[in-house]
């Protein structure tokens, strides 16, 4: 039996759909370009806003003429995170890594052919990486991204893959070139980004996996490329490779 056989179904899928709508671009949006963005008429729209906002999803803005993600759904997204095993075990790690390095170091899985930071410790340096949980970036571009998409089923990493690998100030680059640094990262059993994602930044990342051998996420520390030269990221490699293992193990994998 499909989805839209189920009474309500649809109702809950246009729910989701005017979540997913507000974004870090367009945090706030007024009915009529909400119903544009989702591809309704504004009468189903505002039925709809109407019923998230009395849950607490949805809230006002003080003019009344706009809306944003209510409280409730912060509520929700502590709650998603402080279930996460993964997150609960990477953090000591997180944290280690941090206060050794004095870089700052992140938990990351896929999502849809991004990258999602899941946890975030700040390293100590006073110029640091500084993103914030919840951030996205395209997964090709970063350390970790990479160090997941290596280990993906040949399948899955096409659907995750753009037709177009762009690069920060540095064009684009080719599947096939893609596909080759990817075999590299499974047989070192790391990643790293070297101003791919944004220039003057640099990250190596590793890969986690679960107890069924899959991978299921991807930790890293990055900083300023004046500090990340190719001698440092080279030291450092192998210090979150092991604490990338040392996760995976107390989440049951073994090799």
């Amino acid at each position: 039996m499909s989805a839209d056989a189920y009474p309500g179904t649809q109702a809950v899928q246009r729910a989701v759909t005017v979540l997913k709508a507000f974004t870090d671009a367009q945090p706030e949006l007024g009915l009529s370009a909400l119903a544009r963005v989702v591809g309704l008429n504004k009468a189903t729209t505002y039925r709809l806003l109407t019923a998230l906002e009395r849950e607490g999803l949805i809230a006002r803005t003080g003019t009344r003429e706009q809306y944003r993600l209510g409280p409730e759904l912060i509520a929700l997204g502590v709650r998603a995170m402080r279930s996460s095993d993964v997150r609960a075990v990477s953090r000591p790690e997180l944290e280690t890594l941090a206060r050794a390095t004095g870089e700052t170091a992140t938990l990351e899985v896929l999502a849809d052919g991004d990258v999602l930071i899941l946890d975030e410790v700040m390293g100590s340096h006073l110029v640091s990486a500084t993103h914030w949980v919840g951030t996205r970036w395209h997964a090709y571009a970063t350390s970790t991204g990479k160090a997941m998409l290596a280990f993906l089923p040949n399948a899955q990493l096409r659907d995750a893959l753009p037709t177009r690998l762009a690069l920060s100030g540095r064009g684009t680059r080719t599947r096939a070139d893609f596909y080759k640094e990817l075999e590299k990262i499974r047989a070192q059993g790391f990643a790293t980004n070297v101003e791919e994602l944004e220039t003057g930044f640099a990250a190596v990342g590793a890969p986690i996996f679960n107890h069924d051998a899959q991978v299921i996420a991807a930790i890293s520390i990055g900083g300023p490329r004046t500090r990340f030269t190719d001698k440092v990221i080279k030291q450092l490699a192998p210090r979150v490779k092991q604490a990338a293992a040392r996760i995976s193990q107390q989440l049951g994998f073994r090799p």
